[in-house]
């Protein structure tokens, strides 16, 4: 008998095959509204971020919509678009990640930075405080601090990882999810971010880079954690 491989769901691609099945079954009907994050949350034992990343997915699917302020409703008249099938990771597992790894990195960097180093990071982080967020070139350009970090190292395998880490932000789920929270306020709360991150590399602090690059992804999650509605 012909045998298929058996692969791995992501825990919120699981969860939204549940809604969406609730949805097709009728159980919200086209314009209702879904119970919010915080009851989905405790009605299915799994964390927020875990629920947004399904509803961001149903989102991109076209079955539901999601109104800051207002609540999270089944399309009135749903347009599905075909479901992503490959593995995307969802935004805040590639957060959790980055904080990780790229601590570590920071951390390396500040042990090993000479003053062309930091010099590297100041033009960057100039081009920064001239940018207009959001927008294409704020997104490169933030890509552009933290595969100078990983230069550093002086390993060509570590910033093309970092480099490519930091593009799974082009995803469907991260760019739907980016929409909602990303602002010339959050601009400028995550430039300070990478200042701190800046500073600590330049000082030859260790341990300071590892935490400031560690708290800046995590902040990261925090604001994409903003309630959609009460």
């Amino acid at each position: 008998m012909p045998v298929k491989a058996v692969e791995p769901r992501r825990l919120y691609r699981q969860v939204a095959d549940q809604l969406r099945a609730l949805i097709e079954s009728g159980e919200f009907a086209p314009g209702a509204r879904l119970p919010s994050e915080r009851d989905l949350a405790e009605q299915l034992g799994l964390s927020r971020p875990t629920v947004r990343e399904a509803l961001i997915a149903l989102e991109v699917e076209g079955l539901i919509t999601i109104r800051v302020g207002a609540g999270i409703f089944v399309k009135v008249r749903p347009q599905p678009v075909p479901r992503i099938r490959e593995a995307i990771e969802g935004p805040f597992e590639l957060l959790r990640a980055r904080a990780f790894i790229e601590g570590a990195v920071a951390a390396e960097a500040a042990r090993l930075a000479g003053p062309d180093d930091v010099e590297a990071l100041d033009d960057v982080l100039d081009r920064m405080e001239h940018s207009a967020h959001p927008s294409a070139e704020t997104l490169s350009l933030d890509r552009a601090f933290h595969t100078t970090v990983a230069g550093i190292l002086g390993n060509a395998v570590m910033v093309r990882f970092i480099g490519e880490l930091f593009d799974q932000r082009i995803n469907p789920y991260f760019a739907r999810l980016s929409s909602y929270f990303e602002n010339p306020e959050t601009w400028r709360a995550a430039l300070l971010e990478h200042r701190a991150v800046r500073d600590a590399i330049a000082a030859g602090d260790e341990v300071a880079a590892r935490s400031a690059m560690r708290f800046h992804l995590e902040r990261s999650q925090d604001r994409f954690s903003l309630n959609f509605s009460e």
